[in-house]
């Protein structure tokens, strides 16, 4: 049988995300990675360049994920918040990608950073040419578009970067009864912020 690169390539991938999720860049072992993956720790070298680099390929990945996920749509705004909720519940590595790498990278730069700023960007100018901030000027405008697409990713992504708050403080018996009401809660408050943005669909 010959040797299948980008299916190795993929396992790596895949065993790398659950194993950065799990005990993030600094507790992350190259040697588990690559036991889980069926590979040795050379491919890893050889197709990311060593563990700080595929730490910042997986989390580049995730995030891309959920950029591609039809998020954020202006047009709809209530059923965008709504899937996106979703798409967090479904993919709950990305927070805690994220919050290790908040952790473990403090106010440096991060993995890509000049990357996922561009890719940023890109969600905001997106923002901008469907209408928000609409009847203002430059840089006001930008700044507008910012701010709501980073209000609406914190009221979605807290909710499950602490659930046991989520359960705790609403007084559910359980996690995914808890994530319900959130949901509905969120969706609510984003229609309402949506409300002084005449450029939405609520």
């Amino acid at each position: 049988m010959s040797y299948d690169a980008e299916a190795t390539r993929q396992r790596i991938f895949e065993s790398a995300t659950a194993e950065f999720a799990a005990h993030g860049l600094a507790g992350a072992r190259v040697e588990r990675i690559a036991a889980a993956a069926k590979a040795n720790k050379q491919a890893i070298y050889l197709y990311f360049g060593g563990k700080e680099k595929l730490f910042g390929a997986v989390v580049r990945a995730k995030v891309d994920e959920v950029c591609h996920a039809g998020t954020l749509d202006p047009g709809a705004v209530a059923d965008s918040v709504g899937q996106l909720f979703d798409w967090y519940q479904d993919h709950p590595d990305l927070i805690r990608l994220l919050l290790w790498e908040a952790l473990e990278s403090g106010p440096g730069p991060v993995q890509g950073e000049d990357e996922r700023r561009a890719a940023y960007r890109g969600n905001v100018r997106d923002l901008v040419d469907a209408g928000v901030g609409a009847g203002l000027g430059e840089p006001e405008r930008t700044c507008a578009a910012q701010d709501w697409m980073f209000t609406v990713l914190g009221l979605v992504a807290w909710n499950f970067a602490v659930p046991q708050l989520c359960r705790l403080v609403l007084d559910e018996q359980d996690d995914r009864a808890a994530l319900a009401r959130r949901r509905e809660a969120v969706v609510s408050a984003v229609r309402t912020l949506a409300a002084n943005q005449p450029s939405f669909s609520r």
